[in-house]
């Protein structure tokens, strides 16, 4: 199974999967920070150099990773440091304006479909401030410095006969924001990280190339604006399960020289590509963990 691709949108996941003679990987950085008081771990990983992100699969960036193993239960205390933890990490991405900025929100995503329907949901719950801005200026606020913010939702292409990037291409040409931020669902390799972490990065985002279907990317490059991607892992691959099973039962097998048993287990792992998974309970996660991005959002760009 070493020919086995990791397929994951977090990147330290990616960077979790490097062997460890890579361990020490040059042009990659990663810090952690543990929030102790708040049972909230902060890592950051940046990749520096163009190798690094060969060898990562990702792009050259930072990649904020919040891992709040709470995040599923109930509790509203704990969800709000966990907003709190996410407006922190999301001020210190966004470019800095004395005057506030202009900001357009993407939620992506199949509102129809569960668990891709994180980023339609999170605009839902967001305060939205352009249209009031352009008709009384900032002073209905009270705030000079408040920023502009407006929101859009692409849908997906079944529906629209459009690339995302077409329409929120066309969008940012219109309305001219200063920065882009992205809202999606992601895909993890880790059952652990399900539901229980959130990714911030600089890097953009492709839509869709957590479940192997790519379209044109979210960028700097593509939309002419920064642009900062927020996720959290809703789905995982049905055949990253099945290979962990497979990895213990080799690891605690003293005869290996059942190639016929091994076999069968690679045909019904090949069978597994295109199928994905996620939690039982994701309507109830997906308004819950919606509602505290927004109001991590909220809460930076008030």
């Amino acid at each position: 199974m070493s020919s086995f691709q990791v397929r994951t949108d977090l990147a330290l996941e990616a960077r979790e999967s490097i062997s460890d003679t890579k361990s020490e990987l040059h042009g990659v950085h990663v810090e952690e920070c543990e929030k102790t008081e708040r049972d909230i771990r902060v890592i950051r990983v940046s990749i520096e150099t163009k190798n690094a992100a060969k060898t990562m699969g990702k792009p050259i960036g930072t990649y904020i990773t919040i891992e709040a193993p709470q995040m599923l239960e109930p509790d509203e205390d704990y969800h709000r440091e966990i907003s709190e933890s996410l407006s922190e990490e999301l001020l210190n991405m966004l470019p800095k304006k004395k005057d506030g900025l202009s900001i357009l929100i993407v939620g992506l995503g199949n509102r129809e479909v569960t668990a891709d329907a994180l980023g339609p949901r999170v605009l839902d719950n967001l305060m939205i401030t352009r249209h009031i801005i352009r008709t009384y200026g900032r002073a209905a606020y009270g705030n000079k410095g408040i920023n502009e913010i407006s929101s859009i939702e692409p849908g997906v292409m079944a529906k629209t006969g459009m690339e995302t990037a077409e329409i929120v291409k066309g969008v940012v040409e219109e309305t001219r924001p200063d920065v882009v931020v992205v809202v999606d669902a992601l895909a993890a390799r880790s059952t652990r990280r399900l539901n229980r972490t959130i990714q911030i990065t600089n890097t953009g985002i492709h839509p869709g190339s957590g479940v192997g279907n790519y379209r044109n990317a979210l960028t700097e490059e593509s939309l002419g604006r920064p642009v900062v991607a927020i996720g959290v892992p809703t789905v995982v691959d049905a055949a990253t399960i099945v290979n962990d099973a497979l990895e213990k039962i080799v690891d605690n097998k003293d005869d290996l020289n059942d190639w016929k048993e091994m076999e069968r287990f690679r045909l019904a792992f090949a069978e597994l590509n295109n199928m994905y998974m996620t939690g039982k309970d994701v309507d109830a996660m997906i308004k819950r963990v919606s509602y505290t991005l927004s109001e991590g959002i909220n809460i930076a760009l008030a």
